[in-house]
């Protein structure tokens, strides 16, 4: 054993220092694998990132969140069918039946944008903000959503809603804005043409994907479309149920109820959609696989021209080399040591550069997440599977010429000059 170990360490040692006598060649070679696995690093760390930061959102909303929609998620308007085109917008009314008819559903909350095309500027005396959603909202939401809870303040209250009120809630970035030193509750600001009064400020939420969460301001829906254009396409409807065990005995409530609001006949498919947060982490985790199968595709190019440049440099290696192999054999080399010998060659370059391709790609992902609003997260197994990946690429591209090597006639290798 002592003796195979010795000779185990020598072979490693002659293939070190093969490879540090051509260093340029060497790097150069391994250029490829270290570009494939820095993919991989980087696309995995942007992509874990996303995903962290989707579930905890998911998970911020609560756990038993039911949405209708008019469409299914994913729908695209240039690919609707004919019976998608003909769908009936929901209603508040909608909104307003679901809770007072379904008995598994504890609230429901219901918000509507005013029209994005008319540029609605909000102020307060001369601080203006141009870009900021104003959202009609019902007074449910701190009901059905945790993330709406008001920070300083009131949230909308139902006698807001009946009587069309014009008081309006802040999200925090429109608060910052409008009220960087003072507080803003009771003070009156202008939401287009008219003026409301300040009567709560939420939460602050952060961003999603680079869009902030906190730019905008809720009104009472009831005034948002007495006073402002819409759109009832974009109505959105969210419920929870009582409890959590009849979460699917509450959409089957509120499919009937809207079947019969809507006047669906018997045997027809639903004119809407009713969907939990398991529907949108499914579509959510379609949009990543396929970007998951662009980052395996890209990288296996890399890794591809990176294994080729392998056995190129270890075939022209074994070639010049022809020499010193037939005067290791000559001394009582095996054929097996020399095999091992180019072998563990390729794989030292292409772990060297499964390596440099990990520090390469903790560094874009660190870029990514210092200078774009995109998150990254580096995981312990996109580094294991970088390495892995690494290494069988220099086994599998390092074994033809290592057998060629190692199948040179000593006589003919003394005689080459």
């Amino acid at each position: 054993m002592k003796i195979r170990a010795g000779i185990l360490s020598e072979v490693v040692r002659m293939a070190v220092e093969s490879l540090k006598a051509h260093k340029l060649r060497s790097f150069l070679t391994l250029l490829g694998i270290m570009i494939g696995v820095a993919t991989v690093i980087g696309m995995v760390s942007i992509i874990q990132g996303l995903n962290r930061t989707f579930l905890a959102e998911l998970e911020s909303a609560g756990s038993n969140i039911i949405a209708v929609t008019k469409f299914e998620p994913g729908v695209r308007v240039g690919r609707l069918s004919e019976e998608e085109r003909q769908r009936k917008d929901l209603t508040f009314e909608d909104a307003l039946a679901l809770e007072r008819e379904c008995s598994l559903v504890r609230a429901v909350a219901v918000d509507l944008p005013a029209s994005f095309f008319e540029g609605i500027a909000i102020r307060y005396r001369n601080i203006k903000v141009q870009d900021a959603i104003v959202l009609g909202m019902n007074d449910r939401f701190p009901h059905v959503l945790s993330v709406y809870l008001p920070e300083k303040g009131r949230f909308l209250g139902a006698s807001d809603i009946e009587h069309s009120t014009r008081v309006c809630v802040l999200g925090s970035e429109v608060a910052e804005t409008l009220f960087p030193h003072t507080n803003p509750l009771e003070k009156r600001i202008r939401i287009g043409a008219e003026e409301y009064t300040v009567v709560g400020v939420l939460e602050k939420r952060g961003s999603l994907f680079g869009q902030s969460q906190d730019n905008f301001v809720g009104i009472p829906i009831t005034t948002l479309m007495k006073h402002f254009r819409y759109d009832l396409g974009n109505l959105e409807i969210t419920a929870v149920p009582t409890e959590a065990g009849v979460i699917f005995e509450a959409i089957e409530q509120i499919i009937n109820v809207l079947r019969q609001r809507r006047k669906v006949g018997f045997g027809k498919p639903n004119d809407f959609a009713v969907f939990t947060q398991d529907t949108i982490l499914d579509l959510y985790n379609q949009i990543t696989g396929a970007a998951y199968l662009v980052m395996i595709i890209i990288s296996s190019i890399g890794l591809l021209v990176g294994g080729i440049g392998v056995m190129n440099i270890m075939l022209v290696s074994a070639k010049e080399r022809t020499r010193e192999i037939g005067i290791r054999k000559a001394l009582g080399a095996r054929s097996k040591d020399i095999e091992r010998q180019f072998l563990i060659e390729a794989v030292f370059l292409t772990f060297a550069g499964g390596l440099l391709g990990i520090l390469f790609g903790f560094g874009v992902a660190f870029l990514v997440r210092a200078a774009t609003p995109l998150p990254a997260a580096v995981t312990g197994w996109s580094v294991g599977l970088g390495l892995f990946v690494s290494i069988a690429v220099g086994l599998f591209f390092g074994i033809f010429p290592a057998r060629k090597a190692a199948r040179v006639d000593p006589i003919v290798s003394l005689r080459y000059e």
